[in-house]
């Protein structure tokens, strides 16, 4: 989603024109960033902290020529969501896995592990995680 989308969006819901919405929505985003440059924290309610927050120095590695380079210290904007939002979150989460669960018992095939043809062993389903995170 976009901001063109957001304003399309709030412009349909409220019964204000796409400009006029835009120009709120600018204002918004205007008005977050010099308040965190002013006060270094935002909080909004229901939806999350922006913080400004120090980044030290470190040394770091150029990935094409290996060589150590000096990366400065600086200030970076963290976020932190508010307890609505990550309930929200939350939901999808559990939405996928009920929809997950539902399809697997609709269809009994997709719960058969298929037994590799050489040995007799279960094969890997396609679609399981492999690698350095799935540990399949």
């Amino acid at each position: 989603m976009t901001k063109k989308d957001i304003v399309r969006t709030i412009s349909e819901e409220v019964g204000l024109t796409q400009q006029q919405t835009k120009e709120i929505v600018q204002k918004t985003f205007d008005a977050i960033v010099d308040c965190l440059v002013r006060e270094r924290r935002i909080e909004l309610r229901n939806f999350g902290v922006f913080e400004v927050k120090p980044r030290a120095a470190r040394k770091a590695r150029n990935p094409r020529t290996g060589q150590q380079v000096e990366v400065p210290s600086k200030h970076v904007v963290t976020f932190k969501p508010g307890k609505y939002m990550e309930l929200k979150v939350r939901d999808l989460d559990e939405e996928e896995i009920r929809t997950t669960e539902s399809a697997k018992t609709d269809d009994p095939a997709r719960n058969e592990v298929p037994l590799n043809h050489t040995d007799q062993t279960p094969a890997t389903k396609p679609d399981a995680p492999t690698g350095r995170w799935g540990e399949g």
